[in-house]
């Protein structure tokens, strides 16, 4: 699997459709979908992203749960019954469902934001208010990572 790099910003036509980066298309070249799954983060005011691939490990997680517990019906109500499967036209686009563009309030432009196996898609001034205090906190905190021992 490729990761989602970068931050890149496209223009949203009249019809809702955007052009995917091409990096962003390279990262789901190897996925048997050819397309984005996208969903209302339930985070971020913004729209959640990835590949077929990653949503499958996402359903095999959930299967880790209590079948019938709160936290598997809300975790299966806030994804996978949201989620859109949109596959890429000939030029790279997607066409972004108009609630999943109204909920992040974007309209004219939409800043496709890299995260790793997965990315989300932003009105680009709402993401940049939203760095400045992750980045803020990430100063302060100073989170450190632990690499996996192969």
């Amino acid at each position: 699997m490729s990761l989602f790099l970068g931050t890149i910003e496209n223009k949203v036509d009249a019809k809702g459709r955007v052009s995917v980066p091409a990096d962003f298309r390279m990262a789901v070249k190897n996925d048997d979908f050819q397309g984005v799954i996208l969903f209302h983060s339930f985070t971020n005011k913004c729209i959640e992203g990835c590949t077929m691939s990653r949503m499958e490990q996402i359903s095999e997680a959930t299967d880790n749960l209590d079948l019938f517990s709160e936290q598997t019906e809300s975790l299966s109500s806030l994804i996978f019954s949201d989620a859109r499967q949109l596959s890429f036209d000939v030029t790279g686009r997607i066409v972004i469902p108009s609630d999943l563009l109204e909920f992040a309030g974007i309209d004219g432009n939409a800043l496709f934001v890299g995260r790793g196996k997965t990315f989300q898609i932003w009105n680009a001034d709402e993401f940049k208010k939203v760095q400045e205090e992750v980045r803020a906190n990430a100063v302060r905190n100073r989170p450190s990572l632990s690499f996996k021992k192969d």
